[in-house]
């Protein structure tokens, strides 16, 4: 090639032959930043201007095309040129131009693509118009331009599951024109030579059974849940054809901007960000290298943990303490990894029948029983066993990491790795740092949540840590109402409201009574008897009531039903165990809401204050990926954020009062402002 000339700081035109090679060099995705947009417009122009050069060819630097926008930017005032102007340019370009695709070209860039005359993919490419996971729609003609090249019916599909498709694939389905088997520049620069002018836009849409389309619909509708980005995405989609096709552009991308503002997008965003905070290490430190992971414990934790490191491509030697247990995780394993559709990666899975067994693991967890001196036990035996450099990681849902290291006699290689049941499935990881946890161990937590396609949050040392402790205080609130009056039907209508999948007491049948329980039994020798305490679980437990597993929990189940029904004897329970003087009353649904909200609120703000979470944002991530708040409203704090901070307040007066001695107020003013940052 000749010299590059540069466009913008991160686009240049450069020469191979007679084609022109447009290349985009904005690491670490390429996103279309303003720059990006407007080096692409230049370079265009350059490209018209060039009389010796007949073709063009767009491709990215580096790990791919181009991943999507650069989203830091949707929260400012759109600037010029837009992508809609980039693609435009393309279009009116009159040499032909050739996207040349590697890694990903997401939403904006795959409509950079859609807006080129032909697209060549390398094999291990992926395409898509994922814009609907950030409440938003193709917003430069992606809607207008995929169902001509796939159908009404296949673009809805696409575009309403936010799916990325292979380069095989999408060449099936006429996304892109031909995949690359060797050199990517070399076979895009050969097909922009054999190529003519063929806007995909100027296509016309294929003709397919309305059937085929309503159905598509209805399937998405119907998970979409009012997600007002998926009706407009269907709606963009089902005008292509039916509208002259400038005029179907223009009510696109009117819109994409009226949903870049709205509160999904916005929430979306919030939590897209946050993720990425969340893990973020304040180390340069490098991660330790991890090809075996030992794990002790083969109950539905240590197997489920087993599960989701072989479907992620570890080596796994699973330890339990007899032949019949083991056995049992075994069968837990391959269960579970049926479930994730890679039943093969049992065979990564071995069993070891003593600890030594594991000896040769570059990390090691504890999943044992939820007590402290058998985790401690646990915990000494290993870092006497195990590899000089060894990570030694500890599984405990509400225990003392430090106390936990402490047995260890080498507490800074311990790492707390709280998963979440089911553990193959749930995406949340809290990685825990103890107050001696080298750096090089923390980052390997993080780096070893990547490979298992978690989210990884960073908390520190704390009962219960973020999540646990959320909702345990919460929960207590909930305990409280019931008390107080409300059923335990009505709080779970009304969490489940505020933005949860299930309210807590459908989640504790789901989880089993008895393992809160045990936690309260744990503790009772040193609860302070002037704080208000609900026996209405206890009796339940005692009752053998202790969730979905014995049929019996907060609900009544019939057999193989997932789905409880009101029970008469927890009426009875509840009635029995109310303390005297606390006279049964009507509790609404607002005020079943601002409790819970209150609740989550001010121990948000003392969790920040104690430094067991870094930001408000982790613990939307936390309540959002382990506890089941819904994406699309941003986390609890999200929605907090957006209320008058004189009706939080009031929530938490309430919170206050219901909860009596012990009662810690957070400083919410603080936790708000940062963030509404």
């Amino acid at each position: 090639m000749t010299a590059a000339v540069a466009t913008s700081p991160t686009v240049s035109l450069e020469k191979q032959g007679t084609v022109g090679v447009i290349v985009i060099d904005n690491p670490p995705v390429n996103a279309t930043s303003h720059s990006v947009r407007a080096g692409l417009v230049a370079a265009v122009a350059a490209l018209t201007a060039e009389t010796d050069l007949t073709a063009a060819v767009i491709i990215g630097k580096g790990t791919g095309f181009i991943a999507g926008a650069d989203i830091k930017e949707f929260n400012k005032p759109p600037e010029a040129p837009d992508l809609s102007a980039v693609i435009a340019a393309i279009e009116a370009c009159p040499k032909p131009v050739v996207a040349a695709i590697h890694g990903a070209a997401l939403g904006g860039g795959f409509e950079v693509a859609l807006a080129c005359d032909a697209r060549i993919a390398a094999a291990d490419a992926s395409v898509g118009l994922p814009e609907v996971s950030l409440g938003i729609i193709p917003g430069a003609g992606g809607t207008q331009r995929l169902p001509r090249l796939t159908g009404i019916a296949m673009a809805i599909d696409l575009i309403a599951s936010a799916r990325r498709v292979s380069a095989r694939d999408a060449l099936g389905l006429g996304m892109i024109d031909a995949v690359a088997e060797r050199d990517l520049l070399d076979a895009a620069v050969a097909l922009a030579l054999r190529s003519g002018k063929r806007l995909v836009a100027h296509l016309p849409v294929p003709a397919e059974p309305e059937a085929d389309i309503e159905a598509v619909v209805a399937t998405h509708m119907k998970k979409a849940r009012g997600r007002a980005s998926i009706a407009a995405a269907i709606a963009a989609v089902r005008s292509a054809g039916r509208v002259p096709v400038r005029e179907a552009l223009a009510a696109d991308h009117a819109a994409f901007h009226a949903l870049r503002t709205g509160e999904e997008a916005q929430a979306l965003r919030h939590l897209f960000f946050a993720e990425r905070a969340a893990r973020k290490l304040d180390t340069e430190a490098e991660p330790q290298a991890v090809a075996t992971v030992g794990i002790v414990g083969g109950g539905t934790m240590g197997a489920g943990i087993a599960a989701a490191f072989a479907a992620s491509g570890f080596g796994v030697i699973l330890h339990d303490s007899s032949a019949e247990a083991r056995e049992r995780a075994a069968a837990s394993v391959r269960t579970a990894l049926a479930d994730l559709g890679k039943p093969a990666a049992a065979d990564a899975v071995a069993l070891a029948d003593t600890l030594a067994g594991l000896a040769a693991a570059d990390v090691v967890i504890e999943a044992v029983f939820e007590d402290m001196a058998v985790k401690q036990t646990v915990m000494a035996d290993l870092a006497r066993i195990a590899l000089p450099n060894a990570i030694l990681a500890t599984n405990p849902s509400y225990l003392d990491v430090n106390a936990i290291a402490a047995a260890t006699g080498s507490a800074e290689r311990v790492v707390g790795l709280h998963f979440f049941a089911p553990a193959h499935r749930m995406r949340l990881l809290e990685i825990v740092q103890g107050a001696a946890t080298a750096p090089a161990v923390l980052a390997t937590g993080v780096a070893l949540a990547k490979r298992l396609g978690k989210v990884a949050v960073i908390a520190g040392v704390g009962e219960g840590f973020i999540g646990n402790r959320i909702y345990s205080r919460y929960r207590q609130q909930c305990e409280f109402m019931i008390e107080d009056g409300a059923t335990p039907e009505a709080i779970d209508a009304a969490v489940e409201s505020l933005g949860f999948a299930m309210g807590p007491f459908a989640t504790s049948d789901l989880s089993g009574l008895d393992i809160a329980w045990r936690m309260r039994k744990s503790k009772a020798a040193t609860r302070d008897s002037r704080e208000r305490y609900v026996m209405v679980a206890d009796r339940l437990c005692e009752m053998g009531r202790l969730g979905r597993k014995s049929g019996a929990g907060w609900y009544d189940y019939a057999e193989g039903a997932s789905r409880g029904v009101p029970s008469p004897i927890v009426a009875e329970v509840i009635a029995a165990a109310r303390p005297a003087g606390i006279a049964p009353r009507a509790i609404s649904a607002e005020e079943i809401r601002g409790r819970v909200l209150g609740a989550i609120v001010n121990e948000a703000a003392c969790i920040v204050e104690d430094g067991v979470a870094r930001s408000p944002g982790d613990i939307d991530v936390v309540m959002v990926n382990g506890y089941g708040f819904s994406r699309f409203r941003g986390g609890p704090l999200f929605q907090a954020a957006r209320l008058p901070e004189a009706d939080l307040l009031r929530m938490i007066d309430a919170v206050g009062d219901a909860t009596g001695h012990g009662f810690r107020r957070g400083d919410v003013g603080r936790l708000l402002a940062a963030l509404r940052r």
